[in-house]
């Protein structure tokens, strides 16, 4: 008999069980892949961040070490590439294995699904267990969303797992989605030779960003090299002997046309994976998009809990994290919070995009009046020194009270800096605050304080 159980070993339910583990409690985690670390370890955040660093190093010994009287005829090994991948997964999984073994945490590889609100049944290769426990918690993560009629076959119609294993660069690549991992996934084999067009739904990139945000980034990226296009809508993907053919239509003038590739990568999002749990035997619901209803401590009843992308919210690693950690102190009878106003955003592009807070459109759609302060990275000496220079700094503060209410990062390490804004937002500080806070020089850190004294009209170096 366990005190707590948690169902799923990505980013959430392992920080969950070593936090609970820390509490002193009995825990075991369900996993049912090999590896530990979900998909966010194994197919998702970090492979993804290894071959986007791959594909920048290529692209820039091609296109950017000149100007600094470096000259090189960079070649592409993918078999090498995707081996470096590869060992970055071993490493950070058996690190887990590590953890997992040095807070006395059981490791339980299989499917479980619920008997009753004290007992699971755990498949591994037709063998079934039955657990106990006093508490559960469900973190079994999203899976990708598929268009109907679509068949995936990770060869030449791929999803983002398949988009990670790439033996070759493709000559050419459509992606269907301008989200995220598209983006991200477009952008590594595009910037290792693939001619890569974008086919985006929505009448611009990244949605979720502000309107300013996502303008930059299409024509940043259109500059790069990706061909994209916003307010597309793709009806068919058909595989022929020679390729694959994408019809879509321009929603704007209702023009059909089509698209022929090697490989298409479809990247429309992902959806909570909830399937074989039987969450009636809990009693738990499910909302019309798919995630677990839970309660304001995350629970799905009294002695059950749910965290990360099955329950509603952005689907992010990180904050999939800090719900675990929340939850493992409330099931040992503490206080768990989160802060959904300071969970940063990032996407990975290069430059990066990183976001914190409240947009824009969320600040007008809840009538409430707001300030901005805006500093361009061309102004920053340490950008200019780096060949930096793209993209900007925004910060939003209450018009009232100058509190700051979100920001946005286009440049240079944004999914670092934008660290900064998300301590202050967690402290409720105001745009003079950051503002009289001293900055080092050059950094590109100083871009974020003209921002902060851009607010109240007072920046120095624009």
């Amino acid at each position: 008999m366990y005190d707590l159980v948690i169902i799923g070993g990505g980013p959430g339910g392992y920080v969950c069980a070593i936090r609970a583990a820390q509490n002193g409690l009995k825990v075991a985690c369900v996993e049912k892949r090999q590896n530990l670390g979900g998909t966010c370890l194994n197919e998702g955040c970090i492979p993804s961040k290894a071959l986007l660093e791959s594909s920048h190093n290529f692209y820039n010994a091609k296109h950017h070490f000149t100007e600094h009287g470096i000259s090189v005829n960079p070649k592409i090994d993918t078999s090498v590439m995707l081996a470096r991948k590869d060992g970055i997964i071993k490493s950070l999984a058996g690190g887990i294995d590590m953890l997992f073994r040095k807070n006395k945490i059981d490791k339980i590889t299989g499917t479980a699904r619920f008997v009753s609100k004290n007992e699971i049944e755990v498949e591994n290769n037709g063998v079934k267990t039955a657990i106990r426990s006093a508490k559960f918690v469900i973190a079994t993560g999203s899976v990708v969303s598929q268009i109907p009629n679509v068949a995936i076959d990770e060869e030449n119609i791929v999803s983002s797992t398949g988009a990670l294993c790439l033996k070759k660069v493709p000559q050419e690549l459509v992606v269907i989605g301008g989200g995220v991992i598209g983006l991200e996934l477009g952008c590594v084999w595009s910037r290792l030779g693939a001619n890569t067009k974008v086919l985006e739904y929505s009448d611009k990139i990244i949605p979720g960003m502000d309107d300013d945000v996502s303008e930059y980034a299409k024509k940043m990226l259109d500059a790069q090299g990706l061909e994209i296009h916003t307010s597309h809508k793709v009806l068919s993907v058909e595989k022929t002997s020679k390729n694959v053919k994408i019809e879509y239509e321009d929603i704007k003038t209702g023009k059909r046309d089509f698209v022929t590739c090697d490989v298409v990568l479809v990247c429309i999002g992902r959806r909570p994976f909830t399937q074989g749990l039987n969450l009636e035997a809990i009693g738990g619901e499910i909302d019309s998009r798919g995630f677990i209803k839970v309660d304001k401590e995350y629970k799905v009843c009294e002695n059950i809990f749910a965290i990360g992308d099955v329950i509603p919210g952005p689907m992010l690693a990180h904050k999939a994290e800090d719900e675990g950690i929340a939850v493992a102190d409330i099931a040992a009878g503490k206080y768990g919070h989160v802060n959904y106003n300071a969970i940063p955003s990032v996407v990975y592009t290069d430059p990066e995009i990183a976001c914190v807070g409240l947009s824009e459109k969320a600040l007008k759609d809840a009538n409430i009046e707001y300030k901005i302060g805006k500093f361009n990275f061309a102004a920053n000496s340490r950008a200019k020194a780096i060949s930096q220079t793209q993209g900007f700094v925004k910060i939003i503060a209450d018009k009232q009270t100058d509190r700051i209410l979100g920001a946005s990062i286009i440049g240079k390490e944004a999914g670092t800096l934008i660290h900064e804004i998300s301590v202050l937002i967690e402290f409720s500080a105001s745009a003079e605050d950051l503002s009289m806070i001293c900055h080092a020089h050059p950094t590109l850190n100083e871009a974020i304080k003209e921002a902060a004294l851009a607010v109240s009209k007072r920046a120095i170096h624009s």
